[in-house]
């Protein structure tokens, strides 16, 4: 193993005297005493700490670039190590032949099960790396799940070793990228791992253009961050990345055939980003690169009300009163995913005109002006503001029955409706003419 450049430079620089020691210096030398005041630091009195082991190392500081090194040093090959223990293809087929051939039952719909026998067989059977997955802890946990009494299907066996085995894989590639160590990503480090393994997304490797690979790359980087850090602390778990489904989403895209349908529904797909991409540009009159808030009024249906758009530009971060690509694509999944949690504290945060956690009847009017412009401006039927305010408070239910919070939101199911007919015209009106809407549904039924 090649030694860290660092490493070599630190000991370079070590300031050793020359003068050798004399014999009654070497005679009186005590290596203990050397130690006892490193012993003596943060000794603890109380007597739980001769039993509770110390769990908690802080990290080396930046300033200590030997430790740092030598930290990096020691990550790098504990990842390497775990990647080793890891099943590769070969054996992943060959433990699938010894499943089929210790099969126990074939169903009439030829669903293959197991009994805990032949399972045990196949455990003594299997290599050292395969009995890591493979345990009587699984068949119990597995054997709760089965419509089989004392059998599990082969298939739920093969899928679940499947699954750890990309997760495990899953989670070293993403801690190559964790400089801290701390089991953290930063958005740089996001940054630097979807640019690695782009050459490795068929359907993005041989359609990206140099030119355009750091707008892909901030577009993907921007999902992970809004849904898995909605605080905004500039960081999120490697845990919460591979929980949540998105990364399985990304390299879906490693498999060079997929329908037109999946590309539609995958953010990280290319047609996808260019269309995010191209919605920006197109808005983006002056050819700036940035939007004002006259811009951003034609996003969508182009009914945004223009109380909830003042409240956009004060709330979200933004370059002389303009908004920029980033602050763009958390917009954009806000709008798109208002069912979601992290999209309704986004909006939330919005609506909450006078920061106090709740949104009161006032708070409710005050939106509810940009609506009735929108009104007036196409010389609709007016609408009684109490109905509406009822209305809402019935959907909501919320615990204070003159307040609305992020959570009573969260709780009542209607969050996307009750914030769409507060922020978009459009929205508002579908919502008040729903019962119309059914009946033609109805009529055209019946025809």
């Amino acid at each position: 193993m090649e030694i860290d450049p660092d490493i070599v430079k630190e000991f370079e620089e070590l300031e050793v005297s020359s003068t050798k020691p004399s014999e009654e210096e070497l005679k009186n030398f005590d290596e203990d005493s050397l130690l006892k005041p490193l012993n003596n630091i943060n000794i603890a009195t109380h007597p739980t700490y001769t039993t509770i082991p110390k769990f908690f190392h802080a990290p080396p500081s930046p300033s200590n670039t030997l430790r740092q090194s030598l930290r990096k040093e020691a990550h790098s090959l504990f990842l390497q190590k775990r990647s080793q223990d890891l099943l590769d293809n070969e054996e992943l087929n060959s433990l699938w032949m010894i499943l089929e051939k210790n099969c126990t039952q074939v169903t009439p719909l030829g669903q293959q099960l197991i009994g805990y026998d032949d399972y045990l067989k196949v455990m003594k059977t299997i290599s050292p790396k395969s009995r890591k997955y493979l345990t009587s802890r699984l068949f119990a946990k597995l054997q709760c799940h089965s419509g089989y009494p004392g059998k599990v299907e082969l298939i739920s066996i093969f899928n679940y070793t499947m699954r750890k085995v990309w997760l495990t894989q899953g989670r070293i590639g993403l801690s190559f990228y964790d400089d801290v160590g701390q089991g953290f990503l930063r958005e740089i480090d996001m940054e630097n791992y979807i640019i690695d393994i782009i050459p490795t997304l068929a359907q993005i490797s041989s359609c990206v253009q140099p030119s355009f690979q750091s707008f892909y790359v901030c577009t993907v980087v921007k999902k992970f961050f809004f849904f898995l850090d909605p605080l905004h602390t500039g960081r999120i778990r490697i845990r919460d990345i591979l929980a949540s489904g998105l990364l399985t989403e990304l390299l879906e895209l490693r498999d060079e055939e997929s329908s037109k349908e999946s590309h539609e529904h995958n953010w990280f797909s290319m047609p996808s980003v260019l269309t995010v991409y191209g919605n920006y540009l197109n808005l983006d009159k002056d050819h700036n690169g940035m939007l004002s808030k006259q811009e951003l009024a034609d996003y969508g249906s182009g009914t945004l009300t223009s109380v909830f758009l003042d409240r956009v530009f004060d709330e979200c971060r933004t370059f002389d009163g303009e908004m920029d690509y980033k602050t763009f694509l958390d917009f954009v999944l806000a709008l798109d995913n208002r069912h979601e949690p992290q999209s309704l504290h986004y909006l939330f945060r919005i609506l909450d005109v006078q920061h106090k956690g709740y949104l009161t009847v006032q708070t409710l009017h005050y939106f509810f002006k940009g609506i009735q412009e929108q009104i007036r401006a196409v010389n609709a039927e007016a609408v009684n503001f109490e109905d509406l305010k009822d209305e809402i408070f019935d959907m909501v239910k919320s615990k204070d029955p003159c307040k609305i919070t992020l959570q009573d939101l969260i709780n009542c199911g209607q969050a996307e409706t009750v914030v769409s007919i507060l922020i978009e015209f459009h929205k508002f009106w579908a919502y008040e003419n729903r019962e119309e809407g059914e009946r033609l549904a109805d009529d055209q039924e019946q025809k």
